[in-house]
């Protein structure tokens, strides 16, 4: 029989896929690799049906063979290097993706390289990979936004700087992948009189800017004023900023005041007795409002070197709404924890101890504490006025914080997490630790001793910062890096004059 070329097979073998066919496309994706061994198309496209199939052992031992043969070969590396993530092997991602040779590769395959590494959590990988890529492709002005983005979080500001005023001088898209404000915020500012300021004010005034570029370009020049102690003017341009987002992001009162409720009136839930017991796992969910103080909490328990910070995970509102929506709640429940451990744990440490640092899981501590037997809640509390005013001045990411840009809004989030924290410290008094930010800052070393002792670490001077690398991906990424200082409290005193919606709040 006369030998078909490889292009040939993958044609009849996409089309058995396009049919339903899986396996018979299988089938003939493995004869044609009889015949065309070589062929690095067809390894892929039969280790994408073994892993769709759920041989993924197969899929990834025949993908790592063809990149020890062929290390440039772009679409095995991302498919393998996706295989992983799902199986939270984030380690093992980095490694796939550092040992590729991307020589020949395009922009936009690098920056998808980058964007998977960031995903993965893999900051310093990702920064790593934009560098090089700078270095190829020095022209390109998103590679040095993505590069400002990742030095910022991992605390390299003045490279941040520099990759931001790169991508602004040279493409005016910039503005929209907020550089603007991702420059402003990488520094304190000491002199009214800084060049930036005329910057951001000529950034403001171009007429075509989309309204989320301009609340961007305004969140950090209110910022900089406020750097300055120029208190007016911060409330003049944070409160158009604020304007500008909320009315792109509705918000119910109404609804949020149910979800509340439910949570209140839902009945206490059986603790799971298998894998959410597991000894050698033992998760500390640092929540609260946000900036509240969890980022510097979590900051300073992952001194120890005990401890991983795992950062503002999105796993638990996700997990707990599908245990919500699952017939049989327990067994969910249980396959909820599992896949919470897997995730959490990765392939990169040996750590007992894992910090999540969403502040919003405040909202499933009831599903928390029932599915991890041995998890512990810290959760934060900071004067509501200055809270308040905190998350009003920061340009947050993500839809969840749409309460952020309304002060009606963030006092009605403010009161419901007030009943939700007196609720959750009754009912679960022994695993819920409340902590005053206001403490805290006064004496961080044995305010950390004293939750380090609740928790169950063993001994460490807290006093040392942990070797391990810091990385800060969320609006503390500046503060958080700084000495602990108390000259947040009281501060909406200052602009009192300037937001008197701040006086609404409760003075506690």
């Amino acid at each position: 029989m006369m030998q078909q070329g490889a292009g040939a097979w993958l044609e009849r073998g996409r089309a058995q896929v396009l049919r339903g066919d899986v396996d018979g496309a299988m089938a003939t994706f493995a004869a044609a690799l009889a015949e065309h061994p070589g062929s690095a198309d067809l390894v892929v496209a039969l280790a994408g049906l073994e892993w769709q199939r759920g041989r993924t052992s197969d899929a990834e031992a025949r993908l790592q063979g063809l990149l020890e043969r062929e290390q440039g070969q772009l679409a095995a590396a991302f498919l393998l290097a996706r295989l992983q993530r799902e199986q939270a092997r984030m380690g093992a991602v980095e490694r796939t993706l550092r040992a590729v040779d991307w020589r020949a590769a395009r922009v936009g395959e690098r920056i998808q390289a980058i964007e998977l590494l960031d995903d993965c959590g893999r900051k310093r990988a990702a920064l790593d990979l934009a560098e090089a890529a700078i270095g190829v492709h020095a022209d390109d002005a998103r590679l040095h936004a993505y590069a400002g983005m990742l030095a910022m979080q991992l605390g390299e500001f003045e490279l941040a700087r520099e990759r931001y005023a790169f991508a602004l001088r040279n493409d005016p898209r910039a503005l929209e992948w907020q550089s603007a404000y991702g420059y402003a915020v990488s520094k304190r500012y000491a002199d009214g009189d800084d060049a930036d300021f005329a910057l951001m004010q000529d950034f403001v005034a171009r007429p075509q800017l989309a309204d989320a570029a301009r609340a961007s370009v305004l969140f950090g020049l209110g910022k900089m004023h406020d750097d300055v102690g120029r208190p007016a003017l911060a409330a003049e341009n944070l409160r158009e900023a604020n304007r500008l987002v909320a009315a792109q992001l509705p918000w119910s009162a109404k609804d949020w005041r149910r979800l509340v409720a439910a949570r209140l009136d839902a009945k206490a839930i059986a603790s799971s007795t298998s894998v959410g017991s597991d000894d050698d796992f033992a998760p500390v969910f640092v929540l609260g409002l946000p900036r509240s103080g969890t980022t510097l909490v979590a900051d300073w328990l992952a001194r120890h070197p005990a401890v991983c910070n795992r950062g503002e995970l999105p796993l638990v509102a996700r997990l707990a709404a599908d245990v919500a929506r699952a017939a049989n709640p327990a067994v969910a429940r249980e396959a909820a924890a599992r896949m919470y451990r897997i995730q959490v744990r990765e392939d990169d440490t040996q750590a007992r101890w894992f910090i999540d640092k969403q502040p919003l899981n405040f909202l499933h501590v009831d599903f928390i504490l029932a599915a991890l037997p041995h998890a512990r809640i810290v959760y934060c509390r900071r004067h509501v006025r200055d809270t308040a005013l905190s998350i009003w001045m920061q340009h947050f990411a993500g839809p969840e914080y749409a309460f952020a840009y309304d002060f009606e809004r963030i006092a009605a989030v403010a009161q419901g997490e007030q009943r939700l924290r007196t609720a959750a410290l009754q009912r679960h008094g022994a695993r819920v630790r409340e902590v005053s930010y206001e403490d805290f800052v006064a004496d961080p070393l044995a305010a950390t001793n004293a939750l380090a002792t609740w928790i169950g670490l063993p001994p460490h001077d807290f006093s040392r910062t942990s070797a391990a690398e810091r990385v800060i991906s969320t609006a503390s990424a500046w503060q958080a890096r700084q000495p602990v200082h108390a000259r947040s409290i009281g501060r909406w005193r200052t602009y009192a004059d300037y937001l008197p919606e701040l006086l609404g709040f409760a003075d506690d």
